[in-house]
C-alpha cells in the first residue's frame, strides 16, 4: 500500500497544498496554522499571540516573511512566528517513515513565561483516524502512527533541538520531557510541548512530525488541521 500526500505549515495566513494521490491513498490540506489571533489578559496586562504577524529574528518563505519588532520598555510583549512552508510527502509506504517539520519562534517580555501547545486532530478519512501514541514511542514503519517531537532525531533523521537567540544567557525556552527525547514521538492534542518560566529572548523550536501507515490502514483521502498556540503566564 502506498500513500501520496502533502503537508502544509501555516505562517502569515494559511497555505494549502495541491492534492497528491495514488491509486490507494491521498492526503491534502494537513496544515499547521494559528487558526485565530489569541489574546490573554491578567489584571492590567494583555498579550496577543498571532501566527505570522509582523512582530530581532525573521522567518521567510517564497511568498511570506515575518520578523520580530523592537521591545518597548514597560510594555508586556509576546511574539510568535510559525515558519510557513509546503512540502509533498511523496509516496508513503509500509517500508519507510515520512516526516515533516515546522518552526515556531517565540519571544516574551515582562511576563512570567509562556506555554507552547500543538492542537489539532490527527489526519483522518471516512471515520478512520491515524493512530497516535500517547507515550513517547519509536517511529516504526508498517505500524500506523502520527506523532511529533521537538528533538534532533536520527531515526528518522529529522528535527533540531531548541535554538536560543542570541544565546542561552538571555533566552530560556525549553522542551517538555515527553517531547525532547531523540527518536521518541507522541501526540496528544493540547499537550504543552515547550515553555519558558521567565521572560525570554527568542527561542526557535523545530516541531517534527512523523507519519506511518500499515497494511490495514484504510485507503482514502486523509486530512488534518494543527495549530501552534502560545499562552503567556502572568
Amino acid at each position: 500500500m502506498v500513500l501520496m500526500g502533502a503537508i502544509v505549515c501555516g505562517g502569515a495566513g494559511t497555505a494549502f497544498a495541491e492534492t497528491s494521490n495514488s491509486s490507494n491513498y491521498q492526503v491534502t490540506e494537513s496544515q499547521f496554522s494559528s487558526g485565530s489571533t489569541l489574546k490573554s489578559c491578567s489584571g492590567q496586562y494583555c498579550a496577543q499571540a498571532s501566527i505570522g504577524d509582523m512582530a530581532g529574528g525573521r522567518s521567510k518563505s517564497a511568498s511570506n516573511s515575518a520578523a520580530f519588532g523592537p521591545v518597548v520598555d514597560g510594555e508586556p510583549l509576546l511574539e510568535v512566528i510559525v515558519g510557513a512552508g509546503e512540502s509533498n510527502l511523496g509516496v508513503l509506504s509500509t517500508e519507510k517513515t515520512s516526516t515533516k517539520t515546522m518552526t515556531v519562534q517565540v519571544r516574551n517580555y515582562l511576563s512570567d513565561g509562556y506555554m507552547l501547545q500543538i492542537v489539532g486532530d490527527p489526519p483522518k478519512y471516512d471515520g478512520h483516524t491515524l493512530k497516535t501514541p500517547k507515550t513517547p514511542t519509536a517511529a516504526t514503519p508498517g505500524v500506523e502512527q502520527f506523532a511529533i517531537n521537538a528533538a534532533p532525531n536520527t531515526a528518522p533523521q529529522v528535527g533540531l533541538g531548541p535554538i536560543q537567540i542570541p544565546s542561552s544567557q538571555t533566552s530560556f525556552g525549553v522542551i517538555e520531557e515527553a517531547y525532547r527525547t531523540p527518536n521518541l514521538f507522541k501526540y496528544v492534542s493540547g499537550d504543552v510541548v515547550a515553555r519558558s518560566l521567565s521572560e525570554s529572548g527568542q527561542t526557535n523550536y523545530t516541531i517534527s512530525m512523523i507519519v506511518n501507515v500499515s497494511s490495514s490502514t484504510p485507503a482514502g483521502h486523509y486530512t488534518g488541521d494543527f495549530s501552534a498556540v502560545v499562552i503567556p503566564i502572568f
